[in-house]
């Protein structure tokens, strides 16, 4: 699959986040005022007989629970039509369905793509929170994404790292334009996004299959 994005700068390519206390606070009662206070009010104590009962004080200390949320994946800007990325394999890309089973790469370049599936950089990587975004080659080298077409809702797409498996299924298809860039978009939702150019042998249109994890 060969093209470009249109964009506002270019064709972009879519192949494939003390408190203080007052100045009036009252001055505490030395022991001289206290004794004093006492014998004035009592002539003849007798602390033999005098019982002082301090009461118990609870203090209850509220306990505030603070919850920092993991920053969204930021995807990076589509690179140059046959930029040389590294490509390195990040995992697989099981489709049951289509009896598909290719290595993951990183990169979604023409010389990515021309040798498997690829990763948008940026994206949210497979099983975690985010969209993790897979183009693909639907009429070019061995078109692993010719029959995305097929999938319909609750078929399954399998993603596998160094991490773990990541089963994620279908929701829905749609056709866009290739300056559609919101299906790259991140959410705190775990989704998956593959994309491909649309009809076969034409870069009229992209077909998107939106994906959810199966947790």
């Amino acid at each position: 699959m060969r093209h470009r994005i249109a964009t506002a700068a270019a064709l972009a390519l879519l192949v494939a986040a003390c408190s203080d206390v007052g100045s009036g606070a009252q001055r505490p009662t030395t022991p001289t005022e206290v004794a004093t206070t006492n014998a004035t009010r009592r002539p003849f104590p007798n602390p033999a007989a005098t019982t002082t009962t301090i009461p118990a004080t609870t203090t209850t200390i509220p306990v505030t629970t603070t919850t920092v949320e993991q920053a969204l994946p930021v995807p990076k800007p589509p690179p140059a039509l046959h930029a040389n990325e590294p490509g390195n394999q990040l995992g697989t890309l099981e489709i049951p369905k289509l009896q598909l089973v290719r290595p993951l790469l990183e990169g979604i370049s023409l010389t990515t793509l021309d040798k498997g599936p690829g990763h948008w950089p940026g994206t949210a990587m497979p099983g975690h929170v985010g969209n993790v975004v897979i183009g693909g080659h639907r009429t070019s080298k061995d078109r692993p994404f010719r029959n995305i077409d097929q999938l319909a809702p609750g078929d399954e797409v399998i993603l596998s790292t160094a991490e773990g498996r990541f089963v994620y299924k279908v929701d829905r298809t749609q056709i866009v334009y290739p300056d559609a860039m919101w299906i790259i978009d991140q959410s705190r939702s775990y989704s998956a996004t593959l994309f491909a150019c649309h009809p076969v042998g034409s870069t009229k249109q992209r077909i998107v299959v939106f994906l959810t994890l199966q947790r």
